[in-house]
């Protein structure tokens, strides 16, 4: 077995998040080689970082390679994760896992079968102010959770291969899941495609779950602002994960609100906000370090292929409603 210092990845796709991924796996001292499909882009970040320059096919052929790296077009990432399971590689595979369960279902058992680790990018779930605000939860500090909402809302970047419930809202599916530690029971959603005709460009969908807890969810890349903010309501405090805060000490921020029930009219009883510390940490580092260590330790990643799946069937649910809500729109106009 290797230590986490002797494994070798290989980053493909260098582009608009894929760069990232290589400056990362560079740090940590991994990269083996960088794939683009942008003969340009391929030739700068080997130079840039001084490892080979490979195609997909040498990749998966390069017996000193043990994992590879998706930051590749969503509609491709079930099929280059099968063929680097099936050449004997580790997988992490940027959000979405697949485009449908059906796939992801096969990866999974694809790598249980060749005991490989298949890992989801779903980042703030290494971010250390979510994991500080779930450790929060867990040991009651908000009492029961009743609400959970969560804004992800900018200007761009634009897609036309997938819309934006797909593009933004596995970020904060994968959060909520995590927080309340079950899936839902019902989801409905409702958008509109203002900017190419039949891609979303803006989606809320609600969530109603067994324990009771619900859970709504705005994504929107057609907004004048950006805004990257959790919320967690529970009858004890409440709780704001602010990701588009450029100060690191304002990101969390806690109430501890309380709702006065006793007399004839429900009464809020205010506090003042507590920004609390919490040791600062680059979240993609940490993921691509949690990556290198279930490879090295043979541990399930906290965002497995199962977690990804549970993710992917509440998009699914999703979309599905939405393209109720939209061909409704398209008859009602």
């Amino acid at each position: 077995m290797k230590s986490a210092d002797h494994i070798r990845v290989a980053q493909v796709g260098c582009g608009y998040w894929g760069k990232n991924l290589v400056r990362n796996f560079s740090e940590l001292g991994v990269l083996a080689s960088v794939t683009d499909r942008e003969a340009a882009v391929q030739a700068a970040m080997s130079a840039d970082f001084r490892v080979a320059g490979l195609s997909w096919a040498e990749v998966l052929r390069a017996p000193e390679i043990d994992a590879v790296s998706l930051a590749t077009p969503a509609g491709e990432h079930a099929s280059m994760a099968a063929e680097a399971i099936a050449a004997g590689k580790h997988v992490f595979v940027e959000k979405p896992l697949a485009l449908c369960s059906r796939e992801a279902e096969r990866l999974i058992e694809q790598a249980r079968l060749a005991g490989r680790i298949l890992m989801v990018g779903h980042l703030l779930q290494y971010h250390p102010i979510f994991l500080r605000l779930k450790q929060m939860v867990d040991e009651g500090a908000l009492g029961v959770i009743n609400y959970i909402f969560s804004n992800r809302m900018s200007l761009g970047k634009f897609r036309t291969e997938e819309n934006v419930l797909w593009s933004f809202a596995p970020h904060d599916v994968s959060m909520i899941l995590s927080v309340l530690g079950e899936e839902p029971e019902i989801v409905t959603a409702q958008g509109a495609a203002f900017v190419s005709p039949g891609i979303a460009d803006w989606v809320t969908m609600q969530m109603a779950f067994p324990g009771g807890a619900r859970g709504h969810v705005q994504v929107s890349w057609a907004s004048p602002y950006k805004e990257q903010r959790l919320v967690v309501l529970g009858d004890g405090g409440m709780a704001v994960f602010d990701d588009a805060e450029t100060d690191w000490g304002r990101k969390l921020a806690l109430y501890r609100h309380r709702i006065d029930k006793s007399g004839p009219v429900p009464t809020p009883l205010k506090s003042e906000v507590e920004f609390l510390e919490v040791e600062r940490d680059e979240p993609l580092k940490a993921e691509c370090r949690h990556f290198i260590e279930a490879i090295a330790t043979k541990s399930p990643p906290q965002t497995d292929g199962n977690e990804g799946l549970r993710v992917l069937k509440v998009l699914e649910r999703g979309e599905a409603a939405l393209r109720m809500s939209l061909d409704q729109e398209g008859v009602e106009s």
